[in-house]
């Protein structure tokens, strides 16, 4: 996977065309989360991979390989309420780190799907999380 040089360019132009084209994109696995910023109070909003797991949405903080958390998953542990932007529709969530056996269970579940996430872990010490996105009642 090649990283592009401005990743906030290229990031903008993605949501952009997601949005256009009606919270969809190429029958991509792509959503919009929006984290109100840890520090500054402002919403953030990035567009990220996820897996379908039952009743909630998964996604997997690992900043494609960065030594470090990726902000949107510095904002939610400050924060938990998000939107959720995915096929066609617009929601509040609530996020949820995944803790222990069950991160490790569903990480591995992942990774056999998408093995980039394997390569990722391996380059990095820290231990990358997977968050849940369930929908708020």
């Amino acid at each position: 996977m090649t990283i592009p040089d401005d990743m906030k360019a290229h990031n903008a132009q993605l949501i952009a065309q997601f949005r256009a084209a009606g919270r969809r994109l190429d029958n991509r696995p792509l959503l919009l989360l929006t984290t109100t910023g840890a520090r500054s109070g402002k919403l953030h909003t990035a567009p990220m991979m996820y897996v379908a797991d039952g009743d909630r949405l998964l996604v997997i903080a690992s900043n494609a390989g960065a030594p470090r958390h990726p902000d949107w998953y510095r904002n939610l542990l400050a924060n938990p309420r998000v939107t959720v932007e995915v096929e066609g529709e617009t929601f509040p969530a609530e996020a949820t780190p995944l803790l222990g056996e069950e991160r490790d269970r569903v990480f591995d579940a992942i990774t056999r799907d998408y093995p980039f996430f394997r390569d990722h872990q391996a380059g990095v010490s820290r231990k990358i999380p997977v968050v849940a996105l369930r929908r708020a009642t």
